[in-house]
């Protein structure tokens, strides 16, 4: 083959860095952009964060002589001072040689003190070694919460070092994890002679301590430390106290109530009675104790109900209000030579990107959260079972967007409404259809399932084949095992486990 030349022409996709960052902005989580954006302010001198003190109770920004001036949504969108520093970007922007503000020279020629002062560490108020610290989160974990109170009994030094030791073997939920012979064999390094029986005597001390039950090896133990703690006159104690000790909670969850009866010789209000005293105890009394402090989301809109028409408005906090330095802005519009000019203006420019791919994310997140709640207006007025089914491809076609960019705006973005917090993704779910031929979302059955589970007879919980039936007397052409399927999805038992005695 001969080399030659040929002209082609065509059409691609340039993933220009000013694309790759709106995108990449485009899937941040709430945190995640919090994150993004101070990484950005630390790293950019020329971006900084417009402090909610320069703005008026208007919310209007005050410039240097105190006059009201633009708005906050002006300042995250473009800086006065940003605009007049394009003449930087200019190859044509000459200095005379006589200008004072040139940038080759010395921080400290242009720094301007205003009086402040750092604090000194006199004035530091902080106490390393806080006798009451006590987890990171400020929650107290079970393990302090025990061992608080085992430093306010008299023990000796070595009941003491068993106590902990049997301490540390409780898991969060409050049973003991380890066995007597594994606390024995750790104690006897310092404790050769220590036996199983003095082990087992603190443990019974472990197990007096609040909350009630914690230190049991087995759920059987837990209860019954509970009921022993109710005054001995209590109804059904004793029957209570015997299905504990033997070993017929397992029965009584397999619902097999007629070999409970047999066994301890009793009629069914005697057991119904029992059952009742069980159900009000804690099988795990150690979860209420030390739990992590709840983690809270950070809606990104919020919609409320104003004149009868729903209104979508981003959260003014999901982002702090960003604009050019002005300082640097004076400085650069100045000067158009040297390292110092051209570093300051590579970054005015990568301010102005950064700023100008926010506004386009919350405009995108904005337009995507109205066109749903446009087409779910029915769940916010009559709830789950108002859901109508919504795919990602009509939200797509409705605003011109790709498949994938809607995708990315509903993952991890959540919309604050009357009924809750919700992910964006949870308005979108398939569909069934109905027998006059329209279409039922996903949702809305499982919610009617959920609401018929919840109405049934304990005594006679409704079955599949029989949930099934009822919705087709609805419209709703669902099989059987279709019903199966989301009553799994939901975590809702068979109608076998559901029966209740009581």
């Amino acid at each position: 083959m001969k080399p030659g030349l040929e002209l082609r022409l065509g059409q691609s996709l340039a993933m220009t860095p000013q694309l790759q960052q709106s995108i990449r902005l485009l899937q941040l989580s709430t945190l995640e952009l919090s994150l993004e954006i101070q990484q950005a302010v630390d790293t950019n001198p020329l971006l900084e964060i417009a402090e909610t003190d320069e703005f008026g109770e208007s919310g209007e920004a005050f410039n240097e002589t105190g006059e009201a001036g633009s708005t906050p949504e002006a300042d995250f969108q473009e800086d006065p001072n940003a605009v007049a520093g394009e003449a930087l970007l200019a190859p044509n922007n000459e200095l005379t040689p006589d200008d004072p503000f040139t940038l080759d020279t010395q921080w400290e020629d242009y720094y301007e003190a205003d009086g402040s002062t750092s604090f000194s560490a006199s004035e530091q108020n902080f106490d390393d070694y806080d006798p009451y610290a006590t987890t990171s989160n400020g929650v107290e974990s079970l393990r302090d919460h025990l061992l608080s109170q085992i430093h306010l009994t008299h023990l000796t030094p070595r009941d003491t070092a068993v106590a902990t030791a049997i301490i540390e073997a409780i898991d969060p939920t409050g049973y003991l994890a380890d066995s007597l012979e594994d606390i024995q064999a750790m104690l006897s390094e310092d404790w050769p002679d220590i036996d199983l029986e003095e082990i087992g005597t603190i443990l019974h001390l472990v197990q007096s301590l609040d909350p009630v039950g914690v230190g049991a090896r087995d759920l059987n133990e837990s209860l019954s430390l509970q009921l022993r703690q109710k005054p001995v006159d209590t109804p059904y104690l004793d029957i209570a106290l015997q299905i504990c000790e033997r070993d017929l909670i397992e029965a009584i969850a397999q619902r097999e109530y007629t070999k409970v009866q047999r066994t301890l010789g009793i009629d069914q209000a005697a057991l119904e009675g029992a059952l009742l005293l069980l159900q009000g105890l804690n099988p795990r009394p150690g979860a209420d104790v030390g739990a992590e402090a709840a983690d809270y989301l950070i809606p990104d809109v919020m919609v409320t109900l104003r004149n009868n028409v729903w209104h979508v408005d981003l959260n003014p906090e999901i982002a702090p209000k960003l604009r050019v330095n002005q300082t640097y802005a004076r400085m650069i519009n100045r000067s158009s030579r040297g390292e110092d000019a051209s570093y300051i203006r590579s970054h005015l420019q990568e301010a102005r990107w950064f700023i100008k791919s926010l506004r386009s994310r919350n405009e995108t997140l904005l337009n995507v959260a109205r066109a749903i709640v446009a087409r779910q207006t029915a769940f916010f007025e009559q709830g789950e079972t108002g859901m109508k089914p919504l795919v990602l491809r009509e939200i797509a076609e409705e605003l011109s967007l790709h498949e994938s960019t809607v995708s990315r705006v509903t993952t991890q973005k959540y919309m604050l409404t009357p009924r809750g917090t919700f992910e964006f993704k949870y308005f979108f779910s398939s569909h069934v259809g109905t027998s006059d031929g329209g279409e039922c979302s996903a949702t809305a059955i499982r919610a009617m399932i959920k609401k018929l589970v919840s109405e049934e007879n304990p005594r006679k919980p409704l079955s599949d084949a029989k949930i099934a039936d009822m919705l087709i007397e609805q419209g709703i052409d669902v099989a059987r095992r279709t019903i199966a399927k989301y009553r799994e999805a939901m975590g809702i038992a068979s109608s076998t486990d559901r029966k209740r005695l009581i």
